[in-house]
This record gives C-alpha cells, structure tokens and sequence, in this order.
C-alpha cells in the first residue's frame, strides 16, 4: 500500500461504504409482478375476525414494515413473516415490499439498532405463520397461493 496516503485510503473506504449502503437501500424492482398478474405466488391471510376481504398493495407493505400499526377497526396489527430462505418470502417482499428480504432485514437491523421497533416473528414453515395467525386477532401473514388453512382467512391485494 506505499504510495496511498492516510487521507486517500480514507476516501477509498468510505466510498467502498456509501456504495455498499446505496446498494442496501435501493429497492428490489418487482420483477415479479409480471409474472404472478393472473395468479400470485403467495396469497395474504388475516385472522379469522378480520372483516377485510381485500387490502391495498401499499397498505398491506406499510403493515410490514410496521408504518401503519393499526387495522381500519383499531386493532393492533400483528404481521408475522417466512424464514428468509423462503422461496415465498422472496417473492412477498419483492411484490409487496418491493425490496429484496436482504434489505428488508437490513431495515429491521437500523430500526432495532435505533431502538425504533422489532421485526416482525420469522416462522419456519407456512402452516407456523398460518397458526400464528389464527390463534393472534391483528395478525396477517403470506402463505403459498393455493394454501388451504381452514383457521385463516384469505384477502385479495389491490
């Protein structure tokens, strides 16, 4: 390393940080709304006692990433997601969060560091989430499209 200066080095590492940075918080195109318009890859499931039938694309990110923290009727929202490894998961937080789960992770990771909030709970396998969800009134989750889970009720997204 002769010939770099202390305050040169110091230049090349923090530009080697802004661009990991960048790259964190650049969301993830939803490449795959095009391919799931006639059948998503996931379909949203509510408590039972939940009166929605059908929720807004942008309503149901907002309730994930715990900005909106309350149902349309007062309830405290309780969103539960899929181990990060999952193929579902993947595909819910490219459509509806529209960020890749590495970066919805690195959110979680800067609002628990600044004490803002906690991630939702990360359950191991779809019939986990859809227990989780019949047994929590609030609470929404993602299962694989053509799930059946009789204690859960299904929503579209509009």
């Amino acid at each position: 390393m002769r010939g770099l200066s202390l305050p040169n080095l110091r230049r090349i590492a923090l530009s080697v940080l802004l661009l990991v940075v960048a790259a964190l918080l650049v969301p993830v195109m939803p490449e795959a709304a095009a391919e799931t318009k006639s059948e998503p890859a996931f379909q949203i499931i509510v408590h039972p006692k939940n009166p929605s039938a059908a929720l807004a694309r942008d309503w149901v990110a907002q309730a994930f990433l715990k900005r909106t923290t309350r149902w349309h009727d007062g309830t405290a929202i309780k969103p539960v997601d899929l181990h990060p490894d999952s193929a579902v998961r993947r595909t819910f937080s490219r459509t509806i969060l529209s960020r890749s789960v590495a970066a919805v992770r690195n959110y979680w990771r800067q609002r628990l560091f600044s004490g803002r909030d906690i991630p939702p709970p990360e359950l191991d396998s779809e019939a986990a989430a859809a227990r989780y969800v019949a047994k929590h009134e609030g609470a929404i989750g993602y299962v694989a499209a053509g799930s059946e889970f009789s204690d859960v009720k299904v929503v579209s997204v509009r």
